[in-house]
């Protein structure tokens, strides 16, 4: 997705279901052309590109709290409180989410009225098909703030227009999610015949960041698989989601990237590449500023730590932690770890991402190091050899405390930014985020086969598998034939465990499949048994029935007094 300076400016107002004045423009004098109309258009990809959405909320601080990953820190203070899922109805976190949500909704719903009646009017046969191509990119823009909203909020208003902020708060009803599904649903199906495949886009002078039919049935993918789980467990949804991803599969028009690594430096660099790429939030500008644009905290928050470097770089603060029985879990797939061949013990060393044999994702994923005024090993001091600090990183009796300080290693600013990205300041980063990937949809789609089949098919089996050959660069890691219903599920939800790794997925995909709480419990066992002093507060929060949603925002609450609270809240 495209931001851009918005032209329109939010006005404060009774709640957050309420209109949105903009002051800048007449409205009515507006869009008389495509070209006007886009510039009102990127106003609504903009809702998305805030710190209270992708920025930093969507993107991974709502989202940790799960068996890969924390907040830093072993306590419940200023913003650990809502990543240990010990936040109360008031959080300002939830309700900024909450409300820039529906002001995203509330723009493209203001979008698509305003157009559909002015490109009657447009005389040019080109920019009717343009304002075709930006009513569709606004359904999907609408599609995807709702779908937030659904599924991390639960009991939601469904906004269908712009009238609706004229009722009073007290009049507002919470709709059924199965109808707000519907709603999405419509939304990309007609999205998924109107805009054309990225690679076919003979319409747009550029697509880049924007949606496109793939993006739209990849989201639909997406949807059907969440709407299949909990909590409404429409399993008929199963096989819709099955179909929807199996047609953009043989469409062709995407595939995966064939180095794992490439997604990471086209990402901090903002390189399009629509091959994988399905949606993907842009935060690049080469002059861009903290205070003259929209900028996130991708990299920051959640990339590898590093001290600031006047005049060269920013600080990382690395708040976003690896939980540490992850790491353990992910380096016993490939025997990496302490051994003994009965006098001492062995080590086995990490080998360099590619080799054959070996998942490339992990040391790409996980970072055991940070950087100083030199590259450094967590587990290293100056009296100690890289050859040391390697064996101690996988002694499971050695330096315990360091190892909890590991970090997500995709957004490593220092390592793949380019000069011409600017990194911002100590707190920002105009790095991108993926919010659906090729790979992701692959992986629904094995899912979805499974689920609907009551067992793998080989169609299921090559889309696992075609994600595995990438990670290890051969075909002898390809899934056993033969596996049931229940070992092929598991196969493929620790497949989206590796490969979506800090992508904002686990939170989510663990919500529906019904086992959040349970895995919470399974985690903090794991660490017990790794060290007993390990940090992992969200254990001492999470709630079954509870935190599998946010609550609605207590303004929200008290001004909508048909509102009911979410269950536990």
């Amino acid at each position: 997705m495209l931001f851009a300076a918005a032209c329109l400016t939010t006005v404060a107002t009774s709640c957050s279901l309420d209109e949105e004045d903009y002051v800048d423009i007449e409205k009515n004098n507006y869009m008389n052309d495509a070209s006007e109309a886009e510039t009102v258009l990127l106003g609504v990809y903009q809702a998305g590109a805030v710190d209270a959405t992708y920025g930093m909320n969507l993107s991974f601080y709502l989202n940790m709290g799960t068996d890969c990953e924390q907040v830093e820190g072993s306590s419940t203070e200023n913003f650990r409180i809502v990543p240990t899922n010990a936040y109360p109805t008031t959080q300002s976190d939830i309700q900024n989410t909450w409300e820039a949500l529906y002001t995203g909704v509330y723009r493209a719903n203001d979008f698509l009225e305003r157009l559909s009646v002015k490109m009657e009017s447009f005389e040019s046969e080109d920019d009717k098909n343009l304002a075709a191509i930006y009513l569709a990119e606004a359904r999907c823009l609408r599609a995807l703030y709702n779908f937030e909203l659904v599924r991390r909020f639960g009991n939601i208003v469904l906004m269908t227009s712009t009238a609706m902020s004229d009722q009073h708060p007290s009049t507002f009803v919470q709709e059924d999610p199965v109808k707000v599904y519907e709603f999405i649903e419509a939304d990309l199906k007609y999205a998924i015949e109107t805009l054309p495949y990225a690679t076919d886009d003979t319409y747009r002078e550029s697509n880049d960041f924007r949606f496109s039919k793939g993006a739209a049935m990849g989201l639909l993918a997406k949807v059907y698989a969440t709407w299949a789980g909990y909590p409404i467990q429409d399993t008929s949804k199963w096989e819709q989601a099955a179909n929807i991803a199996g047609q953009l599969i043989n469409s062709g028009k995407h595939d995966l990237l064939a180095d794992f690594e490439q997604l990471w430096y086209n990402t901090c660099n903002s390189i399009w590449d629509p091959t994988e790429s399905l949606i993907e939030i842009s935060f690049y500008s080469p002059t861009a500023s903290a205070s003259s644009d929209p900028v996130g905290r991708i990299g920051k928050w959640n990339g590898v730590r590093a001290t600031q470097i006047a005049g060269t770089r920013g600080r990382c603060a690395a708040n976003d932690k690896v939980v540490h029985s992850f790491v353990l879990d992910w380096r016993a797939e490939d025997g990496i770890g302490m051994t003994t061949d009965g006098t001492n013990n062995v080590y086995t060393y990490e080998p360099e991402a590619g080799t054959p044999g070996y998942d490339c994702r992990r040391p790409l994923s996980i970072a055991n190091y940070q950087y100083n005024d030199d590259y450094v090993l967590w587990t290293k001091t100056s009296s100690i050899t890289d050859e040391v600090a390697a064996q101690n990183d996988l002694n499971p009796d050695a330096g315990q405390r360091y190892k909890q300080n590991y970090t997500p290693a995709k957004w490593d600013i220092e390592k793949y930014t380019q000069a011409a990205n600017v990194v911002i300041n100590d707190d920002k980063s105009n790095v991108n985020w993926y919010v659906l990937r090729y790979a992701d949809v692959l992986l629904i789609y094995a899912e979805a086969l499974n689920e609907w089949k009551g067992g793998p098919t080989d169609e299921a089996y090559a889309a696992v598998n075609k994600v595995r050959r990438r990670a290890y660069n051969d075909t002898s890691h390809d899934l056993a034939q033969g596996m049931d219903q229940a070992a092929f599920r598991e196969a493929v939800r620790k497949e989206r465990k590796y490969e979506l790794a800090f992508e904002g997925h686990r939170r989510l995909d663990l919500v529906r499949w019904g086992i959040y709480y349970e895995t919470i419990q399974e985690t903090y066992d794991k660490l017990m048994n790794w060290w007993p002093d390990a940090n992992y507060v969200v254990y001492n929060y999470t709630v079954k029935g509870k935190n599998e949603l946010c609550p609605i925002p207590q303004r929200d609450m008290d001004l909508c007094t048909q509102f009911e609270q979410n269950p536990g809240w």
